[in-house]
């Protein structure tokens, strides 16, 4: 069984997600696309205080690139849209596992079927419109209720197009400014045949597998959550896979629970273990990144505890609206509150927290100078203006550092 300490854990983690290092090259858009098939899933969120949180996922990995091209590929084809861990875009030769979770109705809304068929005649018009228009977005349609919109408080349309791609008679063809754009399944996937599902039992295997080949080393806690797979199965899936061989049997420093490690990154596990795998890479983070999206598992394995506090009145924030977590040479080292003012041009950092007992050395404010440069540099915000730090002492240097022209 191999042994791996918690930082050697933590750096296989990293490398299985593509954050060992900093690109040297430009990112393609092959690159996009081979980011998101690595990490099985890409979250979908829509606040945009800065980047929204799918195109800040694959800037943290790849660098500056373009957003478009992860547009592009979900209009290509290449990606579909579906409730994984969250909704998420997802590469498309996993569709077959998740049409399996649709059919069985263990994915999307267990409302929707119920929904659907209580309002036939709104489903039927709705449809008609897909059908004469071929793709539509809920824009299309004008609300006629007097209601207010809201998060929530749909029109009629949207909630039934909503759950017609729930049950994947629609599907996403392409977003257009970040709204879906619908069109039937058998438009987008127009050669798919339900019979080419696999059993319910090979897709919690595949998916089992996949989770803890990205995630690089992961317990029986860690791998449901991943694609938000049922709890009660991931423990004795978990243990007929290491006793097949399909697994392999490891522990984590300080955790009682087994761990195991897909054979795929044997190589990487041997290099943590040796303790010749080390993530050089310093950047942010979004809160929906697979680094932290399970907060249980950034406490367990990096003893980072956080929370994003957006849905937190703003008088019980201690942080901030949208906080970034810092990843730093394998740590998670502290979280910022940023704003972009794109039409200013200017990357606004309401505040920085470094976490307690992490020094201030001027190796970690060159690598913070670093990762805020670049990442306002995407954004089109050059200027970077500091407000706030804890400690107070990083504020002064962090922006004395940012005003220095890098070379090379």
């Amino acid at each position: 069984m191999m042994q791996l300490t918690r930082q050697a854990a933590r750096d296989l983690l990293l490398a299985a997600q593509g954050l060992t290092k900093l690109p040297r090259r430009a990112a393609t858009q092959a690159d996009v696309l081979a980011a998101i098939q690595r990490m099985g899933v890409l979250q979908i969120d829509t606040i945009n205080v800065v980047a929204r949180s799918p195109y800040l996922v694959l800037w943290s990995r790849l660098g500056s690139y373009d957003p478009r091209w992860l547009d592009d590929h979900l209009a290509a084809g290449a990606l579909f849209e579906f409730w994984s861990h969250e909704a998420s875009f997802l590469p498309i030769a996993d569709y077959p596992l998740y049409r399996r979770l649709m059919l069985d109705r263990r994915k999307g809304w267990r409302s929707s079927h119920e929904w659907l068929a209580a309002h036939g005649d709104d489903v039927a018009r709705v449809l008609a419109e897909v059908g004469a228009r071929g793709t539509v977005r809920s824009a299309d349609f004008a609300r006629t209720d007097g209601a207010a919109s809201g998060w929530w408080n749909w029109k009629v349309e949207k909630q039934a197009l909503e759950h017609l791609l729930n049950v994947g008679e629609l599907m996403v063809a392409r977003r257009q400014n970040f709204q879906r754009v619908y069109a039937p399944r058998a438009a987008v996937l127009p050669a798919w045949d339900d019979a080419a599902a696999p059993e319910y039992a090979a897709v919690q295997r595949a998916l089992t597998l996949r989770a803890v080949q990205c995630l690089g080393i992961a317990t029986a806690r860690w791998v449901p959550d991943y694609f938000r797979q049922p709890r009660s199965e991931s423990a004795p899936m978990l243990a007929h896979l290491a006793a097949e061989g399909a697994l392999l049997p490891a522990q984590i420093e300080g955790l009682a629970t087994p761990a195991y490690i897909h054979p795929a990154n044997r190589q990487l596990a041997e290099a943590a273990a040796a303790g010749t795998l080390h993530s050089t890479v310093t950047t942010l983070l979004s809160p929906f990144d697979p680094v932290v999206w399970d907060r249980a598992r950034a406490l367990e394995l990096f003893d980072f505890d956080y929370r994003i506090e957006c849905y937190t009145p703003a008088a019980k924030r201690r942080y901030g609206y949208f906080t970034l977590p810092i990843l730093r040479r394998g740590a998670l080292i502290g979280r910022l509150d940023p704003k972009a003012h794109r039409q200013e041009g200017r990357f606004e950092v309401k505040a920085l927290h470094l976490e307690p007992g992490v020094a201030l050395t001027a190796g970690l404010v060159g690598d913070l100078a670093g990762a805020l440069r670049r990442c306002a540099a995407w954004h089109s915000t050059p200027q970077v203006v500091i407000r706030a730090t804890d400690p107070p002492a990083l504020a002064e240097r962090l922006q004395a550092a940012l005003a220095v022209t890098p070379t090379g």
